[in-house]
Order: structure tokens, then sequence, then C-alpha cells
């Protein structure tokens, strides 16, 4: 196959990026779309010329650090991660634009190369679990009802690519935000620390400058997990729940 690589090249995040165009004559249509990068990235070194800079790890859909924009859809014309997306989705002789994910809470790091420490942030804010559980149980010590265990594992299947950010018209991390939320909420391990990481992840949320979500569905139709936006629908209530309580508590303290 012969490729039109229209590519986003940035030196740092405080250069002004542009789009670099190359020819790809070398690329087989089983190739995974970082593959195809892989090759490219040979034939520009042996030119002495610098490689295209983007993330990847695990390259099995595991991690989500393959945040690439591709033809104008987060992780390409599939859902699902890029380094899952193969060469055979696209055709011979087609142009494809690659860019990173565009959010300012995402400041590009160099080339397709993004910065996605503000999940992390919010995720040290309040998802995880507190209490000393001492030995580990036997699995089945804790009766849970197996809806709630299925919600609880579809929640967190979220691997925190920051697709559904890239999707949003507003650059929203509500979908990540409420998966994280979720899988905690639906557990009763989780119930300790409840209403405080609701508090503290939705602040966080907002303090790293994530837009609003306006429910058009785009993270969720993105969304290489298939991360639902009934999430969402729980966050605002885990939300509400902890601001009505906290409310309660002041309004109590302040009238002794």
């Amino acid at each position: 196959m012969k490729l039109t690589l229209k590519i986003w090249r940035q030196k740092s995040k405080d250069d002004k990026g542009f789009f670099k165009t190359y020819v790809h004559n070398h690329v087989s249509p089983d190739m995974s779309f970082l593959e195809m990068l892989d090759v490219l990235n040979t034939e520009l070194i042996k030119k002495n010329e610098e490689p295209v800079h983007f993330d990847h790890d695990c390259r099995e859909g595991i991690c989500g650090m393959c945040s690439l924009y591709i033809n104008g859809k987060p992780h390409g014309p599939l859902q699902t991660t890029t380094c899952q997306l193969h060469m055979r989705s696209f055709s011979d002789g087609e142009t494809i634009t690659i860019e990173p994910w565009r959010a300012s809470a995402f400041p590009v790091v160099k080339d397709l190369v993004v910065d996605r420490a503000a999940f992390d942030r919010i995720q040290q804010a309040g998802g995880y679990v507190n209490v000393n559980t001492g030995g580990v149980p036997d699995a089945n010590v804790i009766p849970i009802a197996k809806k709630l265990a299925d919600e609880a594992m579809d929640a967190a299947a979220c691997i925190g690519c920051g697709a559904c950010v890239a999707a949003c018209k507003n650059a929203s991390a509500m979908l990540f935000v409420s998966a994280k939320i979720s899988q905690f909420a639906l557990l009763p391990q989780g119930q300790v620390e409840r209403k405080e990481r609701a508090e503290k992840m939705v602040a966080q949320m907002d303090a790293e400058g994530f837009g609003s979500c306006t429910n058009t569905y785009a993270c969720e139709a993105e969304c290489p997990k298939g991360i639902k936006i009934t999430n969402i629908a729980r966050m605002n209530r885990e939300y509400l729940s902890a601001m009505l309580s906290s409310y309660k508590i002041e309004s109590k303290g302040g009238g002794d």
C-alpha cells in the first residue's frame, strides 16, 4: 500500500505546530497503525530526519497510551485503540491525517504526544480505597449482587486513554471520572469514602480545566472499551448526595 500521511509536528508545548506530509510507500495491510509509524520512523532515521514522536506501551489495547486523532476521530475509524487498528482499515492511495488529542488539559509535549497527567491527579484525588482490609479475603466472602458486580467491572474497564475528552466538543472528562467513581461506588469496599470521593474527584476535574458535559454521547461512541454514559448520571447522583451531606453537616455545626 502507498499512503500519504499528514502528521502534526510540534517541538514542544510552547512552539507553534504544523502539519508535515510524508509519502509512505511500504505499508502492509497486516500492519497495526503503530507498526506503520515505526516503519516510517525507521525510514526517517535513515534519512537523518527526526522521527515522529508518539505514545505507546503495551500495544495490546490495555494501557491506553496510544492516543492519536486519526482522520478526525479518536483512535481512527473503528471503536478500538490505535494499537489495535490495522492498516487494512484504510485504502491504497488514501491520505491519513494524524493529530494529537486537542484539549487544553492535555498539553502537547512533542508531536503526537500529550501530557495526560491531569487524569492521574483526578485519580489521586479520590479514586482509591483507603481502608485497612487486612489479609486478602476469599472471593466469595463479601456477597455482591451479580448486576452490581458486572456494572462495576464494566466501569473498571476504562483504560484512561482520553478518547472521551478528544471526542467531546467541550473536552469534557466526565466519562472517565464517572467510570472511576462508579467502579467503587457500586461495591461494598468503596462505601467508606463514597461521598468524599465524588466531591474530591469532581473538584479536581474542574480544577484541571476540562469542559462540561452536554450529553452529545460522542464520548460513549468513541470509547474503545464501551464505557456507558449512564456512569455520568451515577456520578451526578453521587456528587449531589455528597454535596447535600456536606451542607447538612455544615448547617448543623453552625447552629450549635
